[in-house]
């Protein structure tokens, strides 16, 4: 039923951006201003209690419990478990915002700063912190400790209505059917839209290096192409096809990060790392609850509230995948992982990418801002071409946003067949198959019905739904944790009552 329901709604999607990508693309841009105008205010708020909720849990009391049985190990290493979900959450987004993002606020920065001034730079790379840190990735860990406490502690199938059974309402067990839908959808659209981004990086990355033209048959040439490399991939397994490429992505972003490091401006990127992290943490609340009653400006709409869409869209995706290889592992090991040590990495990132980005721009007049104003997925390789090696970094980030498309696109394949299959861990080659097409028919759609502006569009029309999914997620994964850690409590109680009593029988000392 969840299979044949998500498909339709989504083959209708597909079928009509190919064929009449006008109309789609208007009827998504009024719902894009309706939702960024009555409904901000929810996303803000929601994404702000979910990284509280991932700090009580981490540092209460619940964050020793385990997800799995007590003698259970994890499956994977701490390096292979950390660069899988770092391919599936943010891969590609990295890579192509990382210089576009910083040198974007720095030509239109947030509403009363001044365009191209120091201040316009400094508060560049502080919202760039804020909407690559904490918050996306306090979204996805919520959402797969949910379904990993589920399933792996309470025996339920790996999908999203496991959480959401468990309440203790009679109506709960009836949304089952639509939540998983919706899951299904969100994920189908979330991946798709970041698979589209990574046909554009990938194209732009091509002419820069190659010369092939930048154009829609060129990105649909690479979506066909990558489609059937992705969907090998899924088809060859997590433990196989998805950690290999995902160990190579990380490697591969490392050297990359590393070279622009070492013949980038050195000592500005630590300085822009310091200063940065400080002035994050020091506006992160003010940040966190921004709103613009007072002025007209969409910059908040168009930046943090899409960005806060993006990630509730991809939370279903990557929080099962996430939640499928982190077995064994306590709750506080699990948000130290998936919350701090990527946002550290994110940061790092966006430190020597943006701040060399925005030392180029401000001080030897590479013109970056006109590369974004351009083509957003140009600034990485103009960036390139004014550094030393820039023709060989050309490459290698090429090929970095090829394996982070595969690897997405076969996480994306892995976790859609299991949700359609009632939670099934190693789903059928045919199932992976189909949503592999589905999802790159969706790509290809959203870029005939208006390239990256319709990608970002749909991201935010199909993840307001999911936020009323995710308060009922946590309010379930909230009670679920209590109610183990008092039974763990009442266990040991019990225990040191048996041993009380053995010690204290006549002869128990001999």
């Amino acid at each position: 039923m969840q299979l044949i329901i998500s498909s339709g709604v989504i083959l209708v999607v597909v079928v009509w951006g190919i064929f009449a990508p006008t109309s789609l693309a208007a009827i998504f841009d009024r719902l894009l201003a309706l939702i960024t105008t009555n409904f901000g205010w929810l996303y803000l708020w929601t994404v702000l209690g979910l990284v509280i909720v991932a700090a009580v849990l981490a540092f209460s009391r619940y964050g020793n419990l385990k997800l799995g049985l007590e003698d259970d190990e994890p499956e994977f290493s701490l390096l292979s478990w950390f660069a899988m979900l770092f391919a599936a959450g943010m891969g590609i987004g990295l890579v192509f915002w990382g210089v576009a993002e910083p040198i974007s606020h720095f030509v239109t920065p947030p509403p009363g700063i001044a365009a191209r001034t120091s201040e316009a730079a400094n508060a560049a790379m502080r919202y760039s912190f804020f909407h690559w840190g904490l918050h996306p990735w306090a979204v996805y860990s919520v959402v797969a400790l949910a379904i990993a406490f589920f399933s792996f502690r309470k025996g339920k199938p790996a999908l999203i209505s496991s959480a959401t059974e468990s309440l203790p309402w009679r109506w709960a067990p009836k949304l089952s059917v639509p939540v998983n839908v919706l899951a299904i959808i969100a994920t189908a659209f979330g991946v798709a839209a970041s698979l589209g981004i990574g046909a554009l990086q990938i194209n732009s990355g091509l002419n820069a290096v190659f010369g092939l033209p930048v154009s829609v048959s060129s990105q649909l040439a690479i979506i066909g192409v990558t489609t059937a490399l992705f969907i090998g991939s899924a088809v060859s397994g997590v433990t196989r096809g998805i950690k290999i490429l995902s160990n190579i992505n990380l490697g591969l972003a490392f050297l990359l990060m590393v070279t622009i490091f070492i013949v980038g401006p050195t000592i500005t990127i630590i300085d822009t790392f310091t200063t940065t992290l400080g002035a994050y943490v020091s506006e992160f609340v003010r940040m966190s609850l921004r709103t613009t009653p007072f002025r007209e400006s969409d910059w908040v709409g168009e930046w943090t509230v899409f960005y806060w869409a993006w990630w509730i869209t991809w939370s279903p995706f990557v929080g099962l995948f996430i939640a499928r290889v982190s077995r064994g592992r306590t709750i506080r090991e699990f948000i130290a992982g998936t919350v701090l040590a990527p946002t550290l990495a994110s940061m790092v990132w966006f430190s020597v990418f943006g701040g060399t980005a925005l030392h180029l721009e401000i001080w030897q007049s590479v013109p970056l801002a006109e590369a974004v104003k351009a083509d957003v997925s140009t600034a990485l390789f103009t960036m390139f071409e004014a550094l030393p090696l820039g023709s060989i970094m050309s490459v290698v980030a090429t090929l970095l946003v090829l394996v982070f498309f595969i690897t997405s696109g076969d996480s994306a394949t892995l976790v859609l067949g299991m949700m359609s299959t009632g939670g099934d861990h190693d789903p059928s080659a045919r199932i992976k198959v189909i949503w592999g097409l589905l999802v790159s028919g969706i790509a290809v759609s959203l870029l005939l019905a208006g390239g990256i502006k319709a990608v970002q569009t749909a991201t935010i029309v199909f993840g307001l739904p999911f936020v009323l999914v995710i308060i009922l997620m946590v309010i379930a994964l909230w009670r679920a944790v209590r109610e183990d850690w008092l039974v763990e409590q009442e266990r040991e109680r019990a225990l040191r009552r048996r041993l009380r009593e053995l010690a204290e029988k006549p002869g128990s000392a001999q």
